[in-house]
């Protein structure tokens, strides 16, 4: 996998060196910033006695409709740029006959965005620390909410990867994504509208049943099990994307 590691070095320097990159961290963070201010004002205005599970931390995590919906606008343009900005100038050929693999192309590429995933979650351990200087926090309910957002963007990067490995260009690299973002986001919503017979169903593929679980501090393994699953499967699907594009080439 030295290719893999070669592509994901060279995937990091360019995340990292783009004006582009920190114009959206910059619009990201900003956007937390606002949001956990208008949590922390409104909780600072309720009653005395709420423990570690009724603050602005636990309602940043998955309490609000506040941390879903810009996820469906982000992840869209942090992989829009992967593969179909190579296609777009020209360089995917290039790149397609030089002695790497497809998998190597797509998993040095995919673990690039979801170090940037990580990157932009980071700062956000400032309200971590700002809630324990003046409230209760459960440190471990906090940990496997990060857990989650993680799996959030294991899975979610993944479909941005092969959105942006079938398309012609980045713009439409980041509707699709976003459409199949918001797709599944919409279908997550079934379990609130469905009855008994059907709700667990919906429920396992819902960001906000895989959320509601980790920001409790409860580990579920299944939410895990469908975010690899999904990544795996979308992935192997972006290779083939790419497989199908050096026969035609």
């Amino acid at each position: 996998m030295k290719a893999a590691w070669t592509i994901f070095k060279r995937e990091v320097h360019s995340f990292f060196v783009s004006p582009m990159a920190y114009v959206l961290l910059t619009c990201w963070l900003l956007f937390c910033g606002v949001v956990f201010w208008i949590l922390a004002e409104y909780y600072a205005g309720q009653p005395m006695g709420g423990g570690a599970q009724d603050s602005p931390l636990t309602a940043f995590f998955g309490g609000t409709t506040l941390f879903y919906l810009p996820m469906l606008v982000f992840v869209p343009l942090v992989t829009m740029r992967l593969i179909a900005e190579e296609r777009n100038r020209g360089t995917l050929e290039v790149l397609m006959t030089a002695p790497v693999s497809e998998v190597s192309v797509i998993v040095g590429k995919y673990f690039a965005a979801l170090l940037f995933w990580v990157a932009m979650w980071v700062p956000t351990l400032l309200y971590v620390w700002l809630t324990s200087r003046y409230g209760d926090v459960d440190m471990g309910a906090i940990g496997t909410g990060y857990l989650g957002i993680f799996g959030i963007g294991v899975y979610y990067l993944a479909i941005g990867v092969l959105m942006s490995a079938v398309s012609p260009n980045q713009i439409v690299s980041a509707i699709l994504t976003f459409v199949a973002l918001a797709g599944l986001f919409v279908v997550g919503l079934g379990q609130y509208v469905f009855g008994d017979e059907y709700r667990e169903l919906f429920a396992y593929l819902s960001i906000w049943g895989h959320m509601e679980a980790f920001s409790r501090g409860v580990v579920d393994t299944r939410y895990l099990t469908f975010d690899v699953s999904v990544a795996v499967v979308t992935l192997s699907l972006a290779t083939g994307a790419l497989q199908a594009r050096r026969v035609e080439g």
